[in-house]
């Protein structure tokens, strides 16, 4: 039997994301905030919502292997944007769910002033329920 389970809801509209997630008995992985950081420490690509949310997306994949999860083990997603239009929201949203196809687990978007590091536009933090 699977760890995780996506729920929808019966009453609430299908908007393409699970509404919450159920995960049976076992570990958790909690991730810190990830960022669209290379091997050098430098945000790439700057300025760029769609590049840096794909760079995001692949270190969280490391960091999840590095423990012996998967993207598939997400139970919970937040997602910061550091830009004033609801649009760059949209295009960071569009490469969540080409990540994760339909539906995305459980997940909170927002927008946001500023981020840790110079020309940072995206964030992403993750809970995971791995396999035991």
């Amino acid at each position: 039997m699977a760890r995780l389970r996506l729920n929808g809801s019966s009453t609430l509209p299908a908007a393409g994301f699970a509404y919450s997630a159920t995960v049976s008995p076992g570990p958790l992985i909690f991730t810190a905030g990830i960022s669209p950081l290379d091997s050098t420490g430098a945000v790439v690509p700057p300025g760029d919502v769609v590049g840096q949310t794909r760079t995001c997306l692949a270190n969280l994949r490391t960091v999840l292997e590095e423990q012996g999860a998967s993207m598939g083990d997400i139970v919970k997603l937040t997602i910061y944007v550091a830009e004033q239009l609801q649009a760059d929201l949209v295009v960071a949203w569009d490469e969540i769910v080409a990540e994760f196809g339909n539906p995305v687990p459980p997940a909170m978007m927002m927008g946001v002033t500023v981020l840790a590091y110079d020309d940072q536009l995206v964030e992403i933090e993750a809970i995971a329920a791995p396999a035991e």
